[in-house]
């Protein structure tokens, strides 16, 4: 696959960000740009057009000059609302993409390849979904997601009351994509003070390369 097809990505920036004390994750600072323009940068050059799933005052992201989606599914059900929240606004407003890929906002070192390595994943597993893995660990958030299963996936979270990806994704199968870790786990993710420090060193490491 020399290039991929039309791909909308979504950034996923909707949860409560409990162990962050509640602060808005994606705006907090790394490397003195807010976390969310890291995931934007590296995803936007991959995809036809990035869009912003978020919950909160959209006026907090509009010096980013992309659509904000929330979830349409009230009480914040989780990075499957944000999924399903983006394959309807695609459906609505973007009709000549049949793909979605999906990465949270706290994930700011997001690789160059993510979305054609998917797209190959899904092809040559015939899945209707691939996800991200690095090391041991499967990133359920970072994947590829086809527009035409939006109805299901609501049916999904309203009538069955659905919660996991990794359960909606036992219904249909999906393929796994694996990085390596070194020198940076691209799918890093930010839940702690702590980890936002770690991410510091590792955006100075990434820098001197």
């Amino acid at each position: 696959m020399s290039l991929p097809p039309p791909t909308l990505g979504v950034i996923l920036a909707g949860g409560l960000s409990r162990r962050m004390g509640g602060n808005d994750k994606a705006l907090l600072p790394l490397a003195g740009r807010p976390l969310v323009e890291h995931a934007v940068e590296r995803l936007g050059p991959q995809c036809r057009r990035v869009i912003l799933n978020a919950n909160c005052d959209p006026d907090l992201f509009a010096q980013m000059g992309l659509p904000v989606v929330p979830d349409s599914i009230l009480g914040h059900p989780g990075p499957l609302a944000g999924i399903l929240a983006a394959l309807e606004w695609s459906a609505a407003h973007r009709p000549d993409i049949a793909w979605v890929v999906s990465a949270p906002a706290d994930t700011p070192f997001l690789p160059g390849d993510l979305v054609l390595r998917l797209h190959e994943g899904c092809e040559e597993s015939r899945k209707p979904i691939a996800c991200a893995a690095s090391g041991s660990q499967t990133h359920f958030a970072v994947g590829l997601w086809p527009i035409s299963l939006r109805h299901d996936l609501r049916h999904s979270l309203v009538e069955r009351g659905m919660r996991s990806i990794r359960e909606w994704l036992n219904d249909h199968g999906h393929a796994e994509v694996s990085w390596p870790v070194d020198p940076i786990d691209p799918f890093f993710n930010i839940n702690t003070p702590e980890d936002l420090s770690h991410a510091e060193s590792l955006a100075l490491q990434e820098a001197r390369q």
